[in-house]
């Protein structure tokens, strides 16, 4: 029941969380690229109420399906996450009233599936390390959900073009308007390649000379496809990071509006997050290492000078990552810990 209007009067108050979504702070990094050349900042997505930049999408693509016709009162929502367009999806359909049933891939941390059940969501948790064709994985899975369950709509982000639209009507104009307009470089993490993609024709409408540059995982297909146009399955291996890279091609990644993209290793993001956290306050998770390592391996290439004005995009929050690239424990087992990268020296103590 809504509250009585004579409640609002006077009373700054946001109607649902809904209405926080975007509007993310633009954040000049300092430490972490002491003696590189140019200006460095970070567009920092965990401040979405959902942690993600996966709120903009989840949010957008409900709405235009409402607006449409395709989801009504009482549907279910379903789709394949790697957990934050899930945890976002989650947040969206408990708001509005829809169920939500999420195919999540094994890869996820325990925090991000936690989360997700914690939002009220239905999760199947499916193998990581299967073809986008095999019937485990989490794409077929949420195919058969939606088959199986009417009035049901499957978001299938990763060849959705609203994906890429969410992007283009918010986050890049936010870039473009936070900057001045004097962006040089933007660097984002590719996996559905929303991001990227969105960003990526708004910002290049305003000013073509702004370079894009992709960041893909070691054993995902990107780098080589764009480079390529062929799909080479001998790049497909098992790797660590969630939400980066892909074993197949999304057509939600516009790779023609991309300049080139820089592969980043698991171990080196790890270690790149949780240096963020350390040197900038900044609490970021995987994806946010590995788009900061790229900007490190950028700057030891040339790739900026004095000039530039670089915009990286940390897509999500720590906390969920906190079983993973913030447990010592799970650093060792990877074996990510060695002499050039040693395990924290500072123990909790217990009293």
């Amino acid at each position: 029941m809504d509250v009585n209007k004579k409640t609002y009067k006077g009373m700054k108050v946001e109607k649902n969380i809904l209405n926080l979504i975007g509007k993310t702070p633009l954040i000049h990094l300092k430490n972490i690229v002491a003696g590189f050349k140019g200006s460095f900042f970070s567009k920092f997505e965990a401040f979405n109420p959902g942690h993600s930049n996966k709120d903009r999408i989840a949010l957008y693509i409900i709405e235009e399906a409402e607006k449409s016709g395709i989801l009504k009162p009482g549907d279910t929502i379903i789709e394949t996450t790697s957990g934050n367009t899930g945890f976002s999806l989650a947040m969206v359909s408990l708001i509005k009233g829809y169920e939500c049933i999420l195919a999540v891939s094994s890869k996820s941390s325990k925090d991000k599936i936690d989360m997700l059940h914690a939002m009220g969501a239905k999760v199947y948790v499916c193998p990581a390390n299967v073809s986008a064709e095999d019937p485990r994985s989490y794409y077929q899975v949420a195919k058969k959900i939606h088959e199986e369950i009417k009035d049901s709509v499957y978001i299938n982000q990763y060849f959705n073009g609203l994906n890429v639209e969410a992007h283009y009507k918010t986050t890049g104009p936010e870039i473009w308007d936070q900057t001045s307009g004097k962006i040089t470089h933007l660097i984002a993490c590719s996996g559905t390649g929303g991001t990227i993609s969105g960003c990526a024709k708004y910002l290049k409408e305003q000013n073509s000379d702004i370079k894009i540059i992709g960041v893909d995982a070691y054993g995902s297909v990107l780098k080589k496809y764009h480079e390529t146009k062929e799909l080479d399955t001998d790049e497909i291996y098992p790797y660590r990071i969630e939400g980066l890279g892909k074993n197949l091609i999304p057509t939600a990644t516009d790779f023609d509006s991309i300049d080139f993209f820089i592969k980043v290793t698991d171990e080196d993001s790890a270690h790149t997050a949780r240096e963020v956290t350390k040197s900038e306050g900044l609490f970021v998770g995987y994806t946010s290492g590995a788009a900061m390592q790229a900007v490190k391996q950028l700057n030891a290439m040339g790739e900026f000078d004095k000039d530039s004005v670089v915009v990286v995009i940390f897509p999500d929050h720590g906390s969920r990552y906190m079983s993973k690239i913030y447990s010592d424990d799970w650093m060792n087992e990877q074996g990510f810990f060695d002499a050039t990268n040693e395990e924290a020296p500072n123990k909790i103590e217990y009293i």
